[in-house]
């Protein structure tokens, strides 16, 4: 479904990406996983063409997504779902009509079918009896729920999930978790999730790429990351939330002593 091949991506002087390669295949649920900063939420945007990586190629489809024009690069999105760390819904349109939203903006479909197909979506995820109610009349639980149900309103080839899990109380994490896996599996659709939180990622991805210092540093199933002797150090110290191991605590610095003590030192001097 994609290709990323020596992806190279800046922001400003700051290297995000340095030669990454990776490949998510259909009809998986492929995880991207790495401490915070490292850029997954940023990949999101480079495969939605969002952002125009500095070097390599990223097709999706086999479309290289960066040199379509506007039309055929627009078509292609209409067939990629994506659900934002926020859920970013419409704060002035009920659960209904966010999602009839996509479908009233990229269909000719009669309110009639439209009314059918959000029901539907609505009911996938549970929530059929909420769709007069207003986005601030909902838990963040419900109203990542109702995201997915508008990320799936335009039946897309795959759905990207950015975070689904941040901010989620145990209840509602379980039940995105299983959302996703059966979402997967009954539409035989594509999905990236984009994720820190171990557990939950690890229990429904077919595939994990870890990511770290702008490179892949490790990747494999979730059983091979947690069993396998060849699985990095890192990958052990990031899965089992070690806290010594390759990615240290502390920011490089000068040496801890010297500038504790640099303006002392330098009036002594003087």
């Amino acid at each position: 479904m994609i290709e990323i091949r020596d992806l190279h991506f800046s922001r400003g002087s700051k290297p995000i990406f340095c030669g990454v390669d990776l490949d998510i295949k259909r009809g998986q649920i492929t995880a991207i996983m790495g401490p915070s900063g490292t850029g997954k939420t940023t990949l999101l945007k480079l495969i939605g063409a969002q952002l125009k990586p500095d070097a390599g190629t990223i097709k999706v489809d086999g479309f290289d997504v960066h040199k379509l024009d506007q039309n055929a690069l627009y078509a292609l999105r209409q067939r990629m779902g994506m659900l934002f760390q926020s859920g970013a819904l419409l704060t002035d349109l009920s659960v209904f009509d966010n999602v009839a939203f996509p479908l009233r903006e990229h269909t000719r479909l009669p309110e009639s079918i439209i009314r059918y197909l959000v029901i539907a979506k609505l009911q996938a995820v549970g929530l059929r009896g909420a769709r007069d109610l207003m986005p601030a009349e909902l838990s963040g639980g419900m109203a990542r729920r109702v995201a997915l149900a508008r990320a799936m309103a335009l039946d897309p080839m795959m759905i990207m999930y950015d975070e689904p899990f941040t901010g989620q109380d145990p209840i509602s994490m379980g039940v995105l978790v299983k959302l996703i896996k059966t979402v997967n599996q009954a539409l035989d659709i594509t999905s990236i999730v984009v994720s820190h939180d171990v557990p939950e990622t690890t229990s429904i991805a077919d595939y994990i790429y870890l990511i770290a210092d702008g490179k892949v540093v490790d990747q494999g199933t979730p059983r091979y990351l947690y069993e396998h002797e060849a699985a990095s150090s890192w990958a052990q110290q990031f899965l089992e939330a070690l806290p010594d191991g390759p990615v240290q605590f502390h920011y490089q610095a000068e040496d801890y002593a010297e500038d504790l003590f640099a303006q002392i030192n330098k009036k002594i001097n003087e």
